[in-house]
């Protein structure tokens, strides 16, 4: 059984690629998660159930926190982008509610050999109180850069689910390179240290080496998210004498607009994607995981603009070494592409030793490794 976090489509991305792994062995696999994540999981395999997201509060301006906070407990307004209109955001403890009955409605029937969860708490929890070994896919635990002190008794709380699982699978590089770093915290204080498995990151990091023709910009994340990247971002590309390529991560009907020297496309295809990637000078994104490695495994300089905690922190430590710029607003982002474009072979230098790092690691197949040894027992 396996079940991820749909916030963003980081966590589905990593899951598909590994559940594929585990079918290919003759696994029987039961797959659970909501939003955008269930419709891709639908598309790719059987047995794809639907649960309830569990989302924070969040608007154009990215997450807020006071807000969040009282959404745990009290259902509040927000504007939903896609209607154009204010809905009522459900309370997170009813959604939490909703989750865990959601995935626990069939359980009796699978009997599952192993509970996999990449970034679901509530299977982690659904394992404990039911007796299945689980196993948690992450690149967060303890967060120690910019977490809001208020939410640090929910992270605690949570982190009791994280203590009782059979592994850890934290698909990232060991020190000192581990992107997430400061979104792990220290796993000797937390106790889990004998349950971590730094496998490497679940994208291939042989290098691809392609042309420099363009920017390309990768927005990502809720609507909201999307809404505050598409206002710092679109309005310093198009004002560029170089060419840029911009995907806006939005599925369904695809449409092409052109903004100055700007190609805007609501979605890209994995393929358009790693060509206009591969093909880029510099990379500017909000610092999501995946996309760290894949700026990695393409040895782009890249420039982030975080929106949230979780990537605030992998943004620092791409900037701390020396392959990342970060950036707040639009004036950021101009200063941070003029000290690329003037230092371009450095930070290429730093991106290609950084690769070469990442692609000693073979993070999927030693994932399915440690599922299959617990699966065994």
């Amino acid at each position: 059984m396996l079940s991820c976090n749909e916030l963003g489509l980081g966590h589905v991305s990593r899951l598909i690629p590994l559940a594929k792994k585990l079918a290919e062995k003759g696994y029987q696999l039961f797959l659970y998660s909501g939003g955008t994540a269930y419709e891709r999981l639908k598309k790719e395999f059987k047995n794809v159930f639907q649960c309830t997201p569990v989302a924070w509060y969040e608007n154009a301006h990215g997450i807020i926190v006071p807000a969040s906070v009282l959404n745990i407990l009290f259902p509040m307004p927000i504007f939903n982008y896609e209607k154009g209109k204010f809905t009522i955001k459900t309370s997170n403890a009813m959604e939490t509610v909703h989750r865990y009955y959601n995935l626990r409605k069939k359980i009796r029937q699978i009997k599952p050999k192993v509970i996999v969860s990449d970034g679901d708490i509530h299977a982690l929890r659904l394992a404990q109180r039911w007796n299945f070994p689980s196993i948690y896919i992450t690149n967060v635990i303890r967060p120690s850069l910019n977490f809001f002190p208020l939410l640090i008794p929910g992270e605690r709380f949570t982190e009791r689910y994280v203590k009782k699982c059979s592994k850890i699978i934290i698909p990232d590089n060991p020190a000192p390179y581990t992107i997430c770093e400061y979104n792990l915290g220290d796993i000797n204080t937390i106790g889990v240290k004998d349950k971590v498995e730094f496998v490497g990151s679940f994208t291939n990091m042989s290098p691809v080496r392609g042309f420099e023709e363009h920017i390309f910009a990768s927005i990502s994340g809720p609507l909201g998210t999307k809404a505050k990247l598409r206002k710092i971002v679109i309005p310093v590309l198009s004002k560029l004498k170089t060419k840029s390529i911009v995907s806006l991560g939005e599925t369904g009907k695809r449409a092409t607009s052109k903004i100055g020297n700007c190609t805007v496309y609501t979605w890209l295809s994995f393929k358009e994607r790693q060509k206009y990637m591969a093909n880029s000078k510099l990379v500017i994104f909000s610092g999501g995981h995946n996309t760290c490695f894949e700026v990695i495994k393409y040895l782009k300089p890249s420039i982030c603009i975080p929106t949230q905690p979780e990537q605030i922190a992998n943004a620092q430590k791409m900037q701390g070494l020396k392959c990342s710029i970060v950036a707040e607003n639009r004036d950021e982002v101009v200063h941070a592409i003029q000290e690329i474009e003037f230092r371009r072979e450095f930070y290429k230098s730093n991106v290609k030793r950084l690769n070469q790092y990442s692609n000693k690691f073979r993070g999927l197949e030693k994932a399915v490794e440690i599922i299959d040894a617990i699966a065994a027992t």
